[in-house]
C-alpha cells in the first residue's frame, strides 16, 4: 500500500508535465500554421516555378535519347556532370525562389497586419509579441527552406523516372542514367545549400521584418534605400566601399565559406554537381561572419518584438 500511495504522485506529475510542455509550444504551432494560411504564396510560388519546370523538361524528352548517346564519347566525370545539369537547374531554380518569396514575405509581414487592422484581433489573443515575430521569422528561416527541398526532392524523383521511362522506350542506355546520375549526393547538397542560405541570409530577412513594422508605407523602398544610401555615402565622402563590400559578401558570400569550390589538384569544381567531399560545413559553422550576422539578426528580431508591441495599425 504504502508503494502505490508513493507511486501515485510520481504519475500525476509526470501527466502534467506533458501538458504543460504542449500548452507552452502549441501558441507557436497555431501562429506558423496562420502565417501558412494567410500567406499562400509560401507554397504555391515554389510549386508554380516546379510546375514550369517539369513542363519544360517535359519537352526536353524529345532529345533525351540523342543526348545519351552522345554521353559515350565522354569521360565519366563529364558524364555526371551531363547528367546532373538539369537536376541542378531545378534545385538552383527553387533555391531561387525561395529566397525571393522569403524576402517579399519578411517585407509584408508585419506591415500587412497593419494595413488591413487585423493586428487589433491578434494582440486580443493570448499570444505574445514575441511568439508572434519568431513565427514570422520561422517562415523564411526554417518553413521555407524545408518546404523547398522536399519539393525538390519530388521533382527530381519524378524528372528520373519519366527519363527512365523514356530511355526504355527508346531502348537507350538507361543503365548510364541509373549508374552515372548521383541523384542522393544532389538532394543532400540541396538540403545543405538550403540550410547555408537561410543562416547567411537571417539578417537579411530580420531587417525586412522590422522594416515591415515600423514603416507605415512603400516598405520596399524603405528597406532597400538606407543600405544604398549609406554605401553611396561612404563611396562619396572617403572613397571607400567598404559598406558595399559588406552588402554583397552577406548576398553572395556563402559559397566561398561553405564549399570547397575547387578540388585537390585545384581545378574549379563544376557547379552542376557539387560532391559530398567539397562541402565545408565546419568552415561555415565557425566563419566569425556567420555568427556575427545571426547576431544582428538576433538584435534586429528583438527591435521588432518591441516595436509590434508598442506599434498599432496603419
Amino acid at each position: 500500500m504504502n508503494t502505490q500511495s508513493n507511486a501515485m504522485p510520481e504519475s500525476f506529475d509526470s501527466q502534467g508535465i506533458a501538458p504543460a510542455v504542449l500548452a507552452a509550444t502549441r501558441p507557436m504551432y497555431w501562429s506558423v500554421r496562420r502565417e501558412l494560411w494567410e500567406n499562400r504564396s509560401i507554397y504555391i510560388a515554389p510549386l508554380a516555378a516546379a510546375a514550369i519546370y517539369l513542363l519544360g523538361f517535359l519537352i526536353s524528352l524529345i532529345w533525351l535519347p540523342r543526348s545519351v548517346r552522345a554521353l559515350a564519347a565522354l569521360d565519366p566525370v563529364h558524364q555526371r556532370i551531363e547528367l546532373a545539369m538539369l537536376y541542378a537547374h531545378a534545385a538552383m531554380l527553387l533555391m531561387l525562389t525561395a529566397v525571393l518569396v522569403g524576402i517579399f514575405y519578411s517585407l509584408d509581414a508585419l506591415h500587412g497586419e497593419r494595413r488591413d487592422r487585423s493586428i487589433l484581433f491578434w494582440k486580443s489573443l493570448p499570444v505574445s509579441d514575441l511568439t508572434t515575430v519568431l513565427s514570422k521569422a520561422s517562415i523564411p528561416l526554417v518553413v521555407l527552406p524545408l518546404l523547398v527541398f522536399a519539393i525538390t526532392i519530388t521533382l527530381q524523383f519524378i524528372m528520373w523516372l519519366l527519363s527512365s521511362a523514356v530511355l526504355q522506350l527508346w531502348g537507350v542506355g538507361a543503365a548510364t542514367l541509373w549508374t552515372r546520375l548521383p541523384l542522393l549526393q544532389m538532394e543532400l547538397v540541396s538540403l545543405y545549400g538550403l540550410m547555408v542560405l537561410a543562416l547567411w541570409h537571417a539578417p537579411i530577412y530580420c531587417w525586412f521584418l522590422l522594416v515591415s513594422g515600423w514603416a507605415r508605407r512603400a516598405a520596399f523602398l524603405w528597406a532597400l534605400l538606407p543600405p544604398f544610401a549609406i554605401a553611396a555615402f561612404e563611396k562619396t565622402a572617403f572613397h571607400t566601399s567598404y559598406f558595399g563590400s559588406l552588402l554583397r559578401d552577406r548576398l553572395f558570400g556563402f559559397a566561398a565559406g561553405a564549399f570547397d569550390l575547387k578540388d585537390a589538384a585545384g581545378v574549379p569544381v563544376d557547379p552542376h554537381f557539387i560532391p559530398l567531399t567539397q562541402l565545408a560545413p565546419g568552415r561555415f559553422l565557425s566563419s566569425p561572419s556567420l555568427w556575427l550576422g545571426l547576431i544582428v539578426a538576433a538584435a534586429l528580431l528583438a527591435a521588432a518584438v518591441r516595436l509590434r508591441r508598442y506599434e498599432g495599425p496603419l
